[in-house]
C-alpha cells in the first residue's frame, strides 16, 4: 500500500511540474500522408525527399514513403531513412538494410522524425565505406498511420523488405539485387522474420544473409522475464498495447489492471526517445515491479508471443550476436533458442561478446562492428556460410 502511495504521488508530481501533453509525440509532418486513396502495389515508391538530421559527413540520405501491406492483406503506407556515401563507386550498390530496435509504438516514433535517427546503428561509419546503400525502416505506424506491428514478425518484416523495393526506384541512388539485412533487438526479430518472409512475399528481394544483434527471440520466455527492469516494463507495456491493437483475441485488460495498467497505457503512448523519455524512464522506475496482473504467458497473449517467435526456416545465412551483460535480451535465453534452432537444423553463426551489454554491443569499439563489416562482405560476395552452430 505505501509503495502504491508513493508512486501515485510522485507521477502526481511530475504531472504537477510538467504537463503532461508536453510529453507526447508531435504530429508527423504531411511527407508522411498519402494525399489519396489508391491501394499501390507494395513496395512502390511514392515520395522521395532529402534528408540532412543526423547524416554524418561525406553522405548523402533521404526519407521515403512507400506502400506496403498489413497482416490481413490490406494496404498500408511505411516509411524509411536511404543514405549512401557520396563518393560511393559508380553502378548499383549492394543494401544493408536495417531493422530499428524499440522507439515507442505510435506515430512520431519513427527514426526518421526522432533527433537522432542513427541513435544505436552498429558500423554505421564502415557501412557507408563499403559504398554500401542503408535503407532504414521505420516500420508501419511510426510515422505513417497505422497501427504498429511490435514485435509481430511479418509485420515488421514486409515493411523492411519494402523500403529495399522502394529504394530500387528512387532517383539520385543506384541499388543492386544485393542485400543482406541487420537488426536489433525488436529489429533483430524484424530481421529474422524477413529472411524467412522473403522467399514468398518479396521473392525479388533475395537476402543473402541476416545479422541479427540481441534479436527479441523467444518472446515468451524474454516478456516473463522482463519485469525486474524498468527497460522490461516499457517494452512490455508497448508490447501489451500493440498486441491488444492487432489481435482481436488478447484483451488488454485481462493482463493488466489497476493502477499498473493505467501507467502502463500511459507509458505506450510515449517514444522511448525524445521529450517524453525521462518521464517514461520514471513511470517504469516507480511501477517497481510488473505491469501484468495475468502471467504473460498464458491464453491469447501466450498464444500469440509463441506465433511471433521467429523460428524459420531461414534459407540464408544467419549470424545471431549477443552481449553477455545484455540485461534486457539475457545471453541464457539467447542461447537456448540458438540451440533449440541448431537442433532443429538451422544453421546459425552464433557470437557472444562479454562485457557488452544491449546498447555496448553495438557501439564503435565492439569487437561486433568489424566482425559484421567482415561477415557482411562475404555474404554480399557469394561466400559460403562462416561455420555454426558450435558451442
Amino acid at each position: 500500500m505505501l509503495i502504491a502511495l508513493g508512486t501515485a504521488l510522485l507521477l502526481a508530481l511530475l504531472l504537477v511540474f510538467a504537463p503532461w501533453y508536453l510529453t507526447l509525440p508531435t504530429t508527423p509532418d504531411p511527407f508522411y500522408s498519402a494525399t489519396h486513396r489508391v491501394a499501390f502495389r507494395p513496395g512502390t515508391l511514392l515520395r522521395q525527399e532529402p534528408f540532412t538530421r543526423g547524416v554524418p559527413e561525406g553522405a548523402v540520405a533521404w526519407r521515403i514513403l512507400h506502400a506496403t501491406t498489413r497482416d490481413d492483406g490490406s494496404p498500408a503506407l511505411a516509411s524509411a531513412i536511404v543514405m549512401v556515401a557520396r563518393d560511393a563507386p559508380a553502378g548499383p550498390r549492394p543494401v544493408v538494410a536495417w531493422a530499428h530496435g524499440s522507439t515507442g509504438i505510435v506515430r512520431g516514433c519513427a527514426p526518421s522524425l526522432l533527433r537522432d535517427p542513427f541513435a544505436h546503428v552498429p558500423a554505421l561509419q564502415p557501412l557507408l565505406a563499403q559504398g554500401w546503400v542503408y535503407v532504414a525502416t521505420d516500420y508501419l505506424g511510426l510515422g505513417a498511420d497505422g497501427i504498429h506491428p511490435y514485435l509481430v514478425g511479418t509485420g515488421q518484416a514486409r515493411s523492411a523488405l519494402d523500403a529495399v523495393r522502394a529504394a530500387r526506384q528512387m532517383a539520385g541512388v543506384a541499388v543492386s539485387g544485393r542485400t543482406v539485412a541487420w537488426g536489433h533487438s525488436q529489429g533483430g526479430n524484424a530481421a529474422l522474420w524477413a529472411g524467412t518472409l522473403a522467399p514468398t512475399y518479396a521473392p525479388d528481394v533475395p537476402l543473402a544473409g541476416i545479422a541479427a544483434i540481441a534479436p527479441a527471440s523467444d518472446l515468451p520466455a524474454l516478456v516473463d522475464g522482463a519485469q525486474h527492469t524498468p527497460i522490461g516494463r516499457i517494452t512490455s507495456a508497448y508490447l501489451l498495447q500493440a498486441y491488444s491493437d492487432t489481435y482481436g483475441d488478447v484483451s488488454f485488460d485481462a493482463y493488466a489492471r489497476g493502477w499498473p495498467a493505467r501507467v502502463a497505457r500511459d507509458i505506450a503512448s510515449r517514444c522511448l526517445a525524445g521529450r517524453g523519455a525521462w518521464f517514461t524512464a520514471l513511470e517504469a522506475l516507480a511501477l517497481g515491479g510488473s505491469i501484468f496482473s495475468a502471467p504473460p504467458t498464458s491464453g491469447p497473449l501466450g498464444q500469440r508471443l509463441a506465433q511471433n517467435t521467429p523460428v524459420g526456416p531461414w534459407p540464408q545465412p544467419v549470424l545471431v550476436a549477443q552481449g553477455l551483460a545484455d540485461a534486457l535480451v539475457p545471453a541464457d535465453v539467447q542461447s537456448r533458442f540458438v540451440a533449440a534452432r541448431c537442433q532443429a537444423g538451422q544453421v546459425i553463426d552464433y557470437r557472444r561478446y562479454a562485457g557488452r551489454d544491449h546498447l555496448s554491443v553495438l557501439a564503435a569499439d565492439s569487437p561486433l562492428t568489424q566482425e559484421l563489416v567482415a561477415w557482411t562482405q562475404r555474404r554480399l560476395s557469394g561466400a559460403p556460410a562462416d561455420a555454426a552452430c558450435r558451442d
